[in-house]
């Protein structure tokens, strides 16, 4: 059984999504337009192309948003996607993908090698140094 989309009832969500009342709506569509049309067309299971048209221009939003959204693929599609762990909340655990320990660790450790490798080249230097100064 294929679950039909309500294009009406995707027109109110979006709309209720931007935080636009039905009187705003209607009066962007024109004069024809109040806000009881507005309430009788987002019942409507099949909206015309033309009226769509119209809506997707007011609301800035494409026409086959109002043609595809089903709310239930919508809901599927985040339950099986996010799960514990895959986005930061606000509870503050944040799962990193490396140890910071291991990561301080391994900083330190370079800057380790670094000043070797300085204390060499010095130490190199001042040999050069001492030769030219006994020559």
């Amino acid at each position: 059984m294929e679950q039909k989309i309500h294009q009406g009832r995707n027109v109110k969500r979006f709309r209720e999504m931007l935080g636009i009342k039905q009187e705003a709506l209607a009066f962007d569509l024109g004069n024809e337009w109040n806000q009881k049309k507005i309430s009788m067309l987002e019942q409507k299971d099949v909206i015309e192309n033309d009226i769509l048209d119209q809506i997707s221009q007011a609301l800035k939003i494409p026409v086959e948003a109002f043609q595809n959204f089903d709310e239930e693929q919508a809901v599927n599609i985040i339950a099986n996607t996010f799960h514990e762990g895959a986005v930061a909340n606000n509870s503050g655990y944040i799962n990193c993908a490396f140890n910071p320990i291991d990561k301080i660790v391994q900083i330190h450790e370079e800057k380790i090698a670094l000043y070797e490798r300085m204390l060499k080249e010095k130490d190199e230097m001042m040999a050069r140094l001492e030769k030219l100064i006994t020559k």
